[in-house]
């Protein structure tokens, strides 16, 4: 019987270690997450999620996924290692060129899982774990926050799991920073932690706008790490993109401990661009008079 993870194993859980190795022989790691887009009843599109500047340039890139046992449960010290030539022509970019997301397919990966009869464990997360506007209204600027991912590639690597942290936010996530799609976090973000998800994560019970106290949990997926801000010896301010690099960062740039979010409302236009490739393969399927084509289900 399949065991009953905890909120907090769910989320530990839809993360995935992203390993990359650049033209140069450089090597970083990344974070990523799952997704299940454009889901109607078992169908829906499986993809990963990170950065663009995670999976930029990388010639070879490696995921490490958990397999399942026979019940549906995670075998903690037994994963598959799925690797990629020419990685970056995997992703699929954000079309907005400023917004630093992209997603990969990951049909393939199940494929060939399945070809050789493993199963593979992970929990996608879904459209419906993004805020809406009236859930966004309710909150202050000050909320509490989970996030899942890989600093400095740091992981349990015998039970493959990631590393949780967690925070609050540090500008009012209904609002757009500086006039972008955008928040900031107070927690350390190192190398390793682009791409990864950022939760309001309130299990128990939380402050309302009003000054009381509400009893039951909320979980929304409020964005995905991305940069921060550093400054210089100097005093100077700069914004970086969280790297991905292994490597020790220079002493003269030091990180305010501040992460800059992109906002969860921008996955709104992978939900589009999956839900009309997959009409338009049905629609051509149709034609050729082989059926409508249904995407793989997740283990």
């Amino acid at each position: 019987m399949p065991i009953k993870l905890a909120l907090s194993e769910q989320i530990a859980h839809s993360t995935v270690r992203i390993e990359v190795e650049l033209a140069d022989g450089k090597r970083g790691t990344g974070t990523g997450f799952f997704f299940s887009f454009a889901k109607e009843q078992d169908r829906h599109v499986p993809v990963i999620i990170t950065n663009k500047h995670v999976v930029e340039g990388a010639v070879c890139g490696r995921f490490h996924l958990t397999t399942a046992d026979l019940e549906g449960n995670p075998k903690y010290t037994k994963h598959e290692v799925f690797t990629f030539e020419g990685f970056q022509n995997f992703w699929v970019p954000h079309p907005e060129d400023d917004v630093d997301l992209c997603a990969m397919p990951i049909a393939p990966i199940l494929e060939r899982a399945n070809q050789t009869g493993k199963k593979l464990f992970f929990v996608p997360l879904e459209i419906t774990l993004v805020p809406s506007a009236q859930d966004l209204a309710e909150l202050t600027a000050m909320e509490d926050v989970l996030m899942a991912g890989y600093p400095n590639g740091i992981w349990d690597e015998q039970n493959n799991m990631p590393v949780l942290r967690r925070g609050v936010t540090a500008t009012h996530p209904n609002l757009d920073w500086n006039g972008k799609p955008e928040f900031l976090i107070d927690a350390a973000c190192f190398p390793g932690s682009s791409g990864s998800p950022v939760f309001l994560f309130n299990v128990g019970g939380y402050a309302q706008r009003s000054g009381g106290m509400a009893i039951g949990t909320r979980i929304k997926l409020l964005g995905v790490l991305y940069a921060g801000p550093h400054h210089t010896v100097e005093g100077e301010i700069r914004i970086v993109n969280v790297p991905i690099l292994e490597r020790p960062i220079s002493v003269s740039t030091i990180p305010n401990n501040l992460g800059i979010v992109v906002k969860a409302r921008k996955l709104d236009a992978f939900e589009s661009f999956f839900r009309d490739k997959l009409k338009a393969e049905e629609k051509s399927n149709t034609v050729e008079g082989d059926g409508p084509q249904a995407t793989h289900t997740l283990p």
